[in-house]
């Protein structure tokens, strides 16, 4: 009994591992999102900040990937030497450089809020290069898409509707620095505030174009450890060109024993290098799609945190949103853990009939025996043709 209770959790564990692995990463984000926040505001140049990220993240990732990965390593190709050459554009280069420029533009919040077309924007890049298929005959494709869209409103609803103030239980133990005032948009702010808008819509185009080219490098590329670690060293090397083009202040690559050597540290361990080495195991398993359906979690994450470390006010466009976001996230996942459970039938099902015996181990199934006459047929018909090959065969002097 107890050994099916055993076999019974670790089944448990083993299906839901990959959403308990996605939901921790979406509070590894959001902290990086806080944490960013601080660090810009305080003056560090997001360019820097890049940079140090990834170089933090190849440190971390690299020795394990030559010490655990040495025997299974891949053969380095020109065409996947350029998959990752661009995969370090998309992602470390293009995609983080325009969001903290968004995020500096705006507040985590509001970025979390933008970031959530990522799952749209994957599930339609997914459909274009045949990743994913819809068949609308079928219910779980069906919630694919309205849940996409479901999604997409809250964020919008969130972004193009305030609301009143909410004030909540908690509201009177939120942490308001000195000096501090919030970052909520103003008439005078009013065009930094779209210009964050459109950093932040092009930043979440790149990740989403950053996930699906991952997908397909690690299809010839399956060391996960070495590709992150690669990808991070060439987005450090890119990041690196950039900023020596874009920062021409010596002095913004100064880093102290504070807070943007904490941002740099946390950002470029957890949200780069555990963060690509983690997606890249979940999405051979269940694809781009399911990975980035999971991002408007750290939006909600984040407003929380928002409102007791960085003294944001929530607002009840936000929590309407949310609440949209929460329940399409939910059409998503439904869709995809359907998908998901009709081709392990799809695989099972055929072993099941293959291995299937009588509890008492007495009989065996119609189709082993169907294939153990088949081959005796085989043997007898290979012994038939022998026999007048050798009567036929003359030595040689």
């Amino acid at each position: 009994m107890e050994g099916n209770n055993k076999c019974c959790c670790g089944s448990f564990l083993e299906r839901f591992k990959p959403y308990i692995a996605m939901i921790s990463l979406q509070f590894g984000y959001a902290g990086m999102n806080i944490i960013t926040k601080v660090s810009l505001n305080r003056g560090m140049s997001h360019y820097v900040l890049v940079v140090y990220r990834h170089a933090f993240a190849t440190a971390a990732i690299a020795p394990f990937a030559l010490v655990l990965e040495r025997k299974v390593r891949p053969r380095m190709t020109f065409l996947m030497f350029m998959q990752i050459f661009v995969l370090g554009l998309l992602g470390p280069v293009i995609d983080q450089n325009l969001y903290y420029a968004g995020l500096k533009f705006t507040s985590p919040t509001y970025s979390c809020a933008i970031s959530n077309m990522l799952p749209a924007m994957t599930f339609v890049m997914a459909v274009v290069c045949r990743m994913e298929k819809v068949d609308l005959r079928k219910v779980r494709c069906i919630a694919k898409v309205i849940g996409t869209v479901v999604t997409i409103a809250g964020a919008m609803l969130m972004t193009l509707y305030k609301g009143q103030a909410m004030d909540f239980f908690w509201s009177q133990y939120m942490h308001r620095p000195k000096n501090y005032e919030p970052v909520n948009p103003s008439d005078s702010a009013e065009h930094d505030w779209v210009k964050g808008s459109i950093l932040l819509i092009i930043a979440t185009l790149a990740w989403a174009s950053f996930f699906i080219l991952q997908a397909v490098a690690l299809r010839k590329y399956s060391a996960q450890l070495s590709l992150t670690a690669l990808v991070c060293g060439m987005g450090t090397l890119q990041s690196i060109a950039v900023t020596f083009v874009m920062e021409h202040n010596p002095s913004a690559w100064n880093i102290g024993w504070d807070m943007n050597l904490f941002a740099a540290a946390y950002a470029g361990i957890i949200s780069s290098g555990i963060a690509y080495y983690v997606q890249g195991i979940v999405m051979q398993q269940r694809g781009p799609v399911f990975v980035t359906a999971f991002s408007p979690l750290m939006m909600i994450i984040v407003a929380v945190m928002g409102a007791f470390i960085l003294a944001e006010k929530i607002y009840l466009g936000g929590v309407i949103g949310s609440i949209l976001i929460v329940v399409g996230l939910y059409s998503v996942l439904w869709g995809k853990y359907k998908e998901n459970q009709e081709k392990e039938a799809e695989i099972l099902i055929p072993q099941t009939i293959k291995g299937c015996t009588v509890q008492n181990g007495r009989m065996q199934t119609v189709l082993e025996g169907i294939e153990e006459n088949d081959i005796d047929m085989q043997e007898d018909e290979a012994r038939k043709e022998s026999v007048p090959a050798v009567a036929i065969s003359v030595p040689k002097d």
